[in-house]
């Protein structure tokens, strides 16, 4: 059974900082892309940047250049940090793990509120 613990989301003032961190554990698991996405109220789930096992990257146009997402494979662990925090980023962020057999795995998401 795959489990993914997130942690890091929180509250925070526009212009803010935030870095969630994702751990990923299970029997039997490979990794292939590890993820975030996240959603709005009312809004459908999209994607805010992945990581594939050999480090390249990929960013939603709204996060480019304030968004950093990286990876420890020895740890299976994806982070996000997050500069420049806008109101339009709250949301729920959500961990998402592919595996190397194609399978997507979400963690249970962590909560990133911008307000002043």
């Amino acid at each position: 059974q795959v489990q993914l613990v997130e942690s890091g989301g929180g509250s925070v003032q526009p212009g803010g900082s935030l870095r969630l961190s994702c751990v990923a554990s299970g029997s039997k698991f490979s990794i292939n892309v590890m993820g975030w996405y996240r959603q709005a109220p009312g809004k459908q789930r999209e994607l805010v940047a992945t990581v594939t096992r050999g480090g390249s990257t990929n960013y939603a146009d709204s996060v480019k250049g304030r968004f950093t997402i990286s990876r420890d494979n020895a740890k299976n662990t994806v982070y996000l940090q997050m500069n420049s925090l806008k109101p339009e980023d709250a949301a729920v962020y959500y961990c998402n793990v592919r595996s190397l057999g194609s399978v997507d795995y979400w963690g249970e998401g962590t909560l990133v509120t911008v307000s002043s």
